[in-house]
């Protein structure tokens, strides 16, 4: 049987110096644009209907649509405006389920029972369906769609946690920490909780994506953030009615720039696992 190659000495640094390489790029980007869009003067993108419906040019990269907005300034707007959702939307999710997959691992059965129960519960619904029933119950908004990608996206990550947690409780130095009278909490804060941090890490950057497209799906469907918001769900949705008539800038490009967001999230993820996880740093 053919054994997987072994990175040692010199190849195992540059494995690590090219994901650290692209860790920080990626990083940099998504940075960029949020705060160029959270920073950006309404005025960029604002009506002028002397330049309606242009192609992309040097002046206008993406064009500009129906009312002569420039469809750049709209689309990094709309970007920075997902990735702020996302990112506060994916630090809750991943901590709620960290907190639960070692409250479950932990406390004991009728722990376990409850919180595979939920997890059933709420793995069994559709997550855009229950999204768009808990962003219509709340008023819609970002309040609405950050609320609604919490409640139904922590599931995936706290089953792993709480995996992890109770193949812990049967190595050695958890039970003899239990044999010493240390409880429960204190064994899980001490022994357990720090081997569950790397899947956090990781659990935690790799639901940006889900959170971003989960945003953009529901918008796009007129459910998630109000019309006169720039987003990327608004703009595509907006554009949809223009293709036929030619104008195909308007969508094609915001979509690839989301598109392009949500790779780099996937390729920080992805490469964080191999900085943060000893087994798969050595494939």
């Amino acid at each position: 049987m053919k054994k997987t190659p072994v990175l040692t000495g010199h190849g195992l640094r540059n494995r690590r110096s090219q994901t650290i390489f692209i860790v920080t790029v990626a990083l940099a980007t998504l940075i960029l644009i949020t705060v160029a869009g959270l920073t950006m003067d309404p005025e960029k993108y604002a009506t002028d209907f002397s330049v309606k419906n242009q192609a992309p040019s040097a002046e206008h990269l993406f064009g500009t649509d129906w009312m002569g907005r420039d469809m750049l300034m709209r689309t990094v707007k709309g970007l920075s405006t997902s990735i702020y959702i996302g990112l506060l939307a994916s630090i809750v999710t991943s901590v709620l389920a960290l907190f639960l997959g070692v409250l479950a691992g932990t406390i004991g059965r009728w722990a376990t029972t409850a919180f595979n129960w939920m997890v059933d519960l709420f793995m069994g619904v559709p997550h855009l369906i229950l999204l768009i029933l808990i962003s219509i119950l709340l008023g819609r908004g970002a309040r609405g769609v950050m609320i609604g990608v919490i409640v139904t996206h922590w599931c995936p990550l706290g089953r792993i946690v709480q995996a992890e947690i109770m193949s812990l409780k049967n190595s050695q130095y958890v039970q003899a920490a239990v044999r010493m009278g240390k409880s429960k909490w204190w064994v899980a804060m001490r022994h357990m909780l720090p081997h569950v941090i790397p899947q956090f890490i990781v659990g935690l950057v790799l639901m940006f994506p889900h959170a971003i497209m989960h945003e953009a799906s529901i918008t796009f469907l007129g459910f998630g953030l109000p019309p006169e918001q720039p987003a990327i769900g608004v703009i595509l949705s907006e554009s949809m009615k223009y293709l036929t008539t030619g104008i195909w800038w308007l969508a094609l490009l915001p979509g690839l720039s989301l598109l392009a967001i949500v790779v780099l999230f996937e390729e920080i993820g992805s490469n964080l696992r191999l900085l943060i996880d000893p087994f798969s740093a050595q494939e």
